[in-house]
């Protein structure tokens, strides 16, 4: 088989597009194990948050700061107008980085303690995170990309400030 300098060209340059597409699969497939725990952020990288909602009220951004309204009459506000903490929480909910799992099989999808929901710029859908407890261990479950992180009191308490987990 002869073939001219054309065709041995051709032949180089389809080989090694070949071994660089084989070569690029391979590398994400050793290097990403799903299966693993891995510590992830709650949010996405530089996320920008328009609300926060919980159930008994809604953070929400005003320019450059932020306030607060209660969306039951009957329940007060928990942080009663201070602009530092709802940044603060806010801030945490971008910061915090937590193990994912996976979700117990005793778990009721349709019974969380509590939700948070976020609205993101950018972002056609709303990110809404679910809160559960198994067995004395907390779960935070996010419903936009079906991530299960773990968690314990400490965390859960700063993230879901309002609710009282007595």
């Amino acid at each position: 088989m002869r073939l001219s300098r054309k065709g041995w060209n051709n032949v180089i340059i389809f080989s090694m597009l070949i071994m660089i597409f084989f070569l690029n699969g391979l590398h994400k497939k050793i290097g990403n194990d799903e299966t693993q725990a891995q510590l992830q952020p709650l949010l996405p990288v530089q996320s920008f948050v328009l609300t926060l909602t919980f159930s008994d009220q809604k953070i929400e951004r005003i320019g450059t700061s932020w306030r607060t309204t209660a969306l039951q009459n009957e329940v007060p506000l928990y942080w009663q107008g201070t602009e530092q903490q709802l940044s603060e929480l806010v801030y945490l909910w971008q910061n915090t980085a937590l193990m994912t799992t996976t979700l117990p099989e005793s778990v009721d999808l349709n019974r969380s303690l509590t939700a948070a929901t976020f609205e993101l710029a950018g972002e056609p859908l709303a990110w809404v995170y679910l809160l559960y407890k198994v067995q004395g261990q907390y779960y935070l479950f996010d419903k936009s990309s079906q991530r299960v992180f773990m968690l314990d009191l400490a965390v859960a308490e700063q993230l879901f400030p309002s609710f009282n987990f007595l």
